[in-house]
């Protein structure tokens, strides 16, 4: 054994050079941390390639100039927008927050909507799909046993499956999803109609004594089939700035809801010889929402109300089935994909229907990732608040006001074109761990 050399140091184990970030091929770092911190961890930015360049239109001087090529990236960088959770949980959760803001301007006021909206009926209502086989499922009272006779935990991959698959519906499920858009909209036709027939006046003339808004997003159960969370208000002729009708009360509105739901139904295709009609199920949920302001802190308030809506504007299948989150090309790239055997039959038999002439209205092959649901997952009507579009304007007019502002005498040329979307491995790690405000560039570019 060689003795012992008590001022020998110890070689460290060198890193493998694969994990190490290779930013040796930018030139200016700090420059790229900066422009990677206006993305707030987008996870998907969009690349943009181009230049903005500002003029004097009186002496044709270049004043500044902003090259794609020229910044740190190489691009220049913005956030993608996407809604989904699962895509872009950075852009999710600002998405998630406007709609927030939306639905809460319609319960309190603000944005534009006069406070005294929260005195308006106004009730929260949950509209499910009907049973198309029975499923796995946690029981909320009495046993909680399933039909299959043992206990589900909430984390269980049974929950929404069909107990017996082969003889489960899905394609009365499929179609279900596609025709809720319409289903929904012969709902509110039906809730106009007995709100008149409540009020005795003529369906044609309801608006000259009281208007119906709502707020509404989609949500999939686990089974794979979408329901709707929606916040209904009653107003006057003029919208949120009158108050309804003495008679317009929150109880003549949950009243009214229910039996709208009881009598709405869409008629389907007619396939086998059999006849499809779509109604909603009859689990509808309704509850007044109270101001916690004027009732002293009830279970159902405006900011639980709002909180609750805004959460599921964010997710997809993915979320509750463990579907895709983009599209198929071909049934076959369905192979390639970890999705859920419930989830996967549901795919294929959307697929499988999209082939049918008589079905190509619905455009199944297109949502068949969506499982059939071809709607919008936010919507509500122009009188029920503010505008995701007029929250995204306020947030661009703040940047404007906190960035230097551009001579009247300046001209401003522009030109940008889409690159891809994404960062390479290197620069992702680098994004996640850093954040902040607007860089001059993407102000610039926000101004073009």
């Amino acid at each position: 054994m060689p003795p012992h050399n008590p001022t020998a140091t110890i070689p460290r184990p060198e890193t493998a050079t694969a994990a190490l970030p290779a930013f040796t091929g930018y030139q200016d770092l700090l420059g790229l941390v900066r422009q990677l911190s206006t993305l707030g961890g987008c996870a998907q930015p969009i690349r943009l390639k181009g230049q903005r360049t500002e003029i004097d239109a009186f002496t044709s001087e270049i004043l500044r100039e902003l090259k794609s090529k020229e910044l740190p990236a190489g691009h220049l960088l913005v956030r993608c927008g996407n809604r989904r959770s699962t895509r872009c949980p950075s852009c999710a959760e600002l998405y998630r927050q406007d709609t927030y803001h939306l639905i809460a301007a319609g319960l309190r006021g603000g944005k534009n909507i006069p406070e005294q909206v929260a005195t308006h009926p106004r009730v929260f209502a949950t509209l499910t799909a009907p049973s198309y086989g029975p499923v796995h499922g946690r029981r909320t009272g009495g046993s909680p046993r399933c039909r299959c006779g043992r206990t589900h935990t909430k984390d269980d991959p049974r929950l929404g499956t069909p107990l017996d698959p082969e003889r489960y519906d899905y394609t009365g499920a499929v179609l279900w999803n596609a025709h809720a858009p319409a289903l929904w909209a012969r709902f509110m036709l039906h809730l106009r109609r007995t709100i008149a027939a409540a009020a005795g006046v003529p369906q044609r003339l309801l608006s000259r004594v009281v208007r119906v808004s709502y707020a509404k997003v989609a949500e999939y159960q686990q089974r794979g089939l979408i329901h709707f969370h929606a916040v209904i208000r009653l107003d006057g002729p003029a919208g949120p700035y009158t108050p309804p009708p003495a008679w317009a009360t929150p109880e003549l509105l949950a009243d009214s809801i229910r039996l709208a739901a009881a009598r709405a139904h869409v008629d389907g295709p007619t396939l086998k010889n059999l006849t499809h009609s779509f109604a909603f199920g009859e689990q509808v949920d309704t509850r007044i929402i109270r101001s916690a302001a004027f009732q002293g802190g009830t279970t159902i308030t405006e900011g639980k109300v709002a909180g609750y809506v805004a959460k599921y504007a964010t997710k997809g299948t993915e979320a509750a089935t463990g579907s895709l989150n983009h599209r198929l090309k071909r049934i076959t790239d369905l192979w390639f994909e970890s999705v859920p055997e419930h989830a996967a039959r549901m795919i294929r038999t959307a697929w499988t229907l999209g082939n049918r002439d008589d079905l190509k209205h619905l455009n199944l092959r297109k949502w068949a990732h969506m499982l059939g649901f071809r709607g919008h997952f936010s919507t509500k009507t122009r009188a029920y608040s503010t505008t995701l579009g007029a929250l995204r304007a306020a947030r661009a007019a703040w940047h404007r006001r906190h960035t230097p502002p551009i001579s009247p005498t300046t001209l401003v040329l522009a030109h940008w074109a889409y690159d891809g979307t994404g960062l390479t491995p290197d620069l992702e790690r680098l994004a996640a761990l850093i954040g902040g405000g607007p860089t001059r560039e993407q102000a610039m570019a926000a101004g073009a």
